[in-house]
């Protein structure tokens, strides 16, 4: 029984997919965003692997009350994580492209389905 396109195919499809993949993952560990909240005031500093790598906090908000900075803190965070989620996203959407998969046959690709 043959499969259309051939085994073969669809085997170097796969360990094509399989090297994109891991260049991927490596340039998406390397990924710096950041996160902001306040117009700029807090911001955080993520990497690829959600590992907060900074947090800025303008001198501003230190007499402000104890809730409204930890606000702000955790909302810059959560811009972040946004960010890092997006980016892995198209990048790994990106990753399927070109490849001929058989009828019915879909990819999980991520943060979409949320």
């Amino acid at each position: 029984m043959d499969i259309p396109g051939g085994l073969d195919k669809l085997m170097q499809q796969a360990k094509e997919m399989q090297s994109k993949l891991q260049s991927a993952q490596e340039e998406l560990a390397n990924l710096v965003v950041v996160g902001e909240s306040g117009g700029g005031l807090v911001k955080v500093e993520m990497n690829g692997r959600h590992d907060a790598r900074n947090v800025s906090i303008d001198a501003s908000l230190l007499i402000e009350d104890k809730d409204v900075l930890e606000d702000l803190i955790a909302a810059a965070i959560n811009d972040a994580v946004r960010k890092v989620e997006k980016s892995t996203g198209e990048r790994m959407k990106g990753l399927a492209k070109g490849i001929n998969l058989p009828d019915g046959f879909d990819m999980p690709m991520g943060s979409d389905d949320k």
